[in-house]
């Protein structure tokens, strides 16, 4: 099938009628472009209650953990909050994969995280009767050898099971998909653990089998799956299907495996749930890396829609083995434009989607007297750090900023307490500053008057990896800091992409005084 790529942003013309009795008429059908949830969205897990759309996805090493999106059309995505205000307090981190379930008026969230206790990632539950509020956490519900990860949670006759990959930390052992019966409430395991699929080390499938999702259409039970490398610059992500006459098997692989794989234009997908829509269309939200930006923006939610082969029961993706970048939109939806942010402190400030690293206390701050006051409470070469999401590679972000004597005010680009670039100022002076491998290195300083009120610092990226650093007054223009860009090529880690924002350092604790910040993307 060849791949559907259209140059229109906005419609395409689809012609009806016969051409041998008279010119037709054009139809216009509204399309959307990927990605439908931009910046990094991993893993991410759908469902559809009534008309609405919810999603959540991995928030790795990022808190607050587990970004929840809704929609009613399935290509514009409004952020609700996260799946916990406040960490699990078994957990430490690596918050993969959470897995949202609606059954009876309750929304449960099945979710991986490492445990404090042994640094191992396995499988807990939580539990919520309104989205908007978050998730009450009811604990580990999944220990298995090593590792347990990618919980997927379906109904069965009546019956709920849990799915979930295991022994892909265990030595000698081949990666398997276990499936297991829950207790009626959802919280519990109750049933032995079987096999629905084991990775085949002589394919596609070499690097593992993981990330399953279960529905079912007529007499079969269907499964989406990834095999291969997920993530980091050598990826080799892709998508397989699968299918079963009953749960428990056996499961039959389809032997054209696998049927998404990378192009230009979007990398290394997976990762995803199928969900479909009240008239009837199948569509698979997943993840893959923008074949631009790539790891600077990290595995951003993409939509592909699957259609159905009547004679071999088989599905298929609508435009062929990739990514679409541009597609037939579900129920006719116009998708709006990604928004800029500009925000004067100043003024009535909507809810900002604030993320910061989860590995440090929490950051301290509020805004007050129109101004955004961070607390510097951190001990590491970074200081404390205040982010937000990049949803695009190329773009500007901009702060107003009040100097003090004793705090260095950073815009920063936050790998992550390890691994940082920032441009701050003090009161003189003006500071451009790495921390790479955990070694901090000032790039250039450079004295200002110290009676300056504020200063508009600028950091503009390419492709979310070049970076050029201005500044100016009220009084004076733009200038450059460095007249060459900085290569940031050694911020992504490996399952997440930078955040950019504000950070705070200095031996004193003191706070920052920005009173405005502004994003805009190219």
């Amino acid at each position: 099938m060849m791949r559907f790529i259209l140059t229109s942003l906005t419609t395409i013309l689809i012609i009806t009628g016969c051409w041998a009795q008279s010119t037709p008429t054009p139809r216009a059908v509204a399309t959307y472009r990927n990605p439908v949830i931009a910046g990094d969205f991993a893993d991410p897990s759908i469902i559809r209650v009534g008309n609405t759309y919810y999603a959540a996805g991995t928030s790795s090493e990022w808190g607050p953990p587990y970004p929840i999106y809704t929609s009613s059309d399935l290509v514009n995505w409004e952020y609700v909050g996260p799946v916990f205000k406040t960490a699990p307090d078994w957990t430490m981190g690596s918050y993969w994969a959470p897995e949202l379930f609606y059954r009876n008026g309750t929304y449960y969230v099945y979710y991986t995280a490492r445990r404090k206790s042994n640094k191992r990632s396995y499988i807990g539950v939580a539990t919520t009767r309104d989205l908007g509020k978050g998730f009450t956490d009811k604990g580990l519900l999944l220990e298995w050898t090593t590792e347990a990860i990618d919980a997927f949670v379906l109904e069965d006759a009546g019956k709920l099971y849990i799915t979930w990959k295991a022994y892909g930390l265990d030595k000698g052992k081949d990666i398997e998909i276990l499936g297991a019966e829950l207790a009626p409430d959802g919280l519990k395991v109750t049933g032995k653990a079987f096999t629905l699929l084991k990775a085949d080390r002589n394919n596609w499938e070499s690097g593992g089998a993981e990330g399953q999702a279960i529905f079912k259409r007529g007499r079969y039970y269907y499964m989406t799956y990834s095999g291969n490398t997920c993530c980091g610059a050598h990826c080799n992500y892709q998508v397989g299907l699968a299918r079963a006459e009953k749960l428990q098997g056996p499961w039959e692989k389809y032997a054209g495996n696998p049927v998404l794989v990378s192009d230009d234009a979007w990398k290394c997908p997976g990762h995803g749930t199928i969900v479909t829509t009240p008239d009837n269309r199948y569509f698979y939200l997943h993840h893959a890396y923008n074949g631009t930006d790539f790891t600077f923006t990290g595995r951003q939610g993409v939509l592909s829609e699957l259609v159905w082969d009547d004679k071999t029961q088989w599905p298929a993706f609508r435009y062929g083995t990739a990514t679409p970048v541009q597609a037939e939109s579900p129920l006719g939806a116009i998708q709006k434009k990604e928004a800029d942010l500009a925000i004067d402190f100043g003024k009535a400030v909507p809810e900002i989607s604030w993320v910061w690293d989860v590995s440090l206390p929490k950051p301290d701050f509020s805004v007050q007297d129109g101004q955004l006051h961070l607390v510097n409470n951190a001990t590491n070469s970074t200081g404390s750090f205040l982010g937000l999401v990049i949803k695009k590679g190329t773009y500007t972000f901009s702060t107003e900023i009040s100097p003090q004597n004793d705090v260095l005010q950073s815009i920063c680009l936050y790998g992550d307490a390890m691994n940082a670039l920032g441009f701050g100022i003090r009161k003189g002076s003006l500071e451009l500053w790495q921390v790479k491998d955990g070694i901090r290195t000032v790039l250039k300083k450079q004295s200002i008057p110290d009676n300056i009120p504020s200063v508009n610092l600028q950091l503009h990226s390419r492709l979310g990896q070049f970076y050029t650093f201005n500044w100016e007054t009220k009084d004076s223009a733009s200038q450059p800091i460095l007249d060459t860009p900085l290569d940031g090529s050694f911020l992504p880690r490996w399952d997440r992409a930078p955040r950019i924002g504000i950070s705070l350092s200095g031996e004193k604790k003191g706070s920052s005084i920005v009173r405005s910040i502004q994003m805009k993307y190219e």
